[in-house]
C-alpha cells in the first residue's frame, strides 16, 4: 500500500472487514438465550463461517444423494438431517419466536452452486436448518466448559472439531 497522507475527511477503509454485520443484535441475543454466553464481533465472524461451511457440507451430501437416486433436483429428503439435528431444529423454532434470527438467516445462509438445483422446500428450510446448527453449536460450548460465559478461540475450535466428527 503506498504511503498516503490521510486527512480527516477521507473515508476510512476497513482492512479487515467482517463478512456480515446484519443481525448482530439477534445473534448476540440468541447465544445468550440458548446457552447463556456472550459473543463478540470476532465470534460473529466465526459463527457465520461455521454456518456457511456446515450448510455447504449438508448441501454437498444432498447433491450426492439426489444423483445416486437419479433425481434432477435436490429434495428435502436428500439432506442428511440426523435425529439430533432435527430435535435442534424444533428447539430453535420454539426459541426463535422472540428473537427473529431466522429472518437474518434467510438473507445470509449461502446456497453454494452445485450441479443440481434445489427444490423450493429445500430453499425454504435452509434458514431453519442453519438455526438448528446454530443452537447445537451454542449449546456445545456449555458441554465443553459448563462455566464459560464468553467462548475463547479454543472453545470455538473444539466445537468445530466435534461438528466435523458428526457432520
Amino acid at each position: 500500500m503506498p504511503n498516503q497522507e490521510l486527512s480527516a475527511l477521507q473515508p476510512v477503509h476497513n482492512l479487515k472487514p467482517y463478512k456480515r454485520v446484519e443481525g448482530t443484535h439477534q445473534i448476540e441475543r440468541f447465544f445468550r438465550m440458548a446457552a447463556e454466553i456472550d459473543v463478540d464481533k470476532e465470534d460473529l465472524r466465526r459463527y457465520y463461517n461455521f454456518i456457511d461451511k456446515k450448510v455447504a457440507d449438508l448441501l454437498l451430501m444432498a447433491q450426492h444423494t439426489a444423483k445416486a437416486n437419479d433425481r434432477v433436483r435436490v429434495e428435502l429428503r436428500d439432506l442428511p438431517i440426523t435425529k439430533g439435528l432435527q430435535e435442534s431444529i424444533h428447539k430453535f423454532e420454539a426459541l426463535d419466536l422472540d428473537i427473529g434470527l431466522e429472518r437474518i438467516l434467510e438473507r445470509n445462509v449461502p446456497e453454494p452452486p452445485f450441479d443440481l438445483p434445489y427444490s423450493d422446500e429445500v430453499d425454504a428450510r435452509l434458514p431453519i436448518i442453519a438455526g438448528g446448527l446454530s443452537l447445537t453449536v451454542a449449546r456445545s460450548f456449555k458441554i465443553i466448559d459448563p462455566q464459560t460465559k464468553h467462548p475463547a478461540t479454543e472453545g470455538w475450535e473444539r466445537a468445530f472439531q466435534i461438528f466435523d466428527l458428526l457432520l
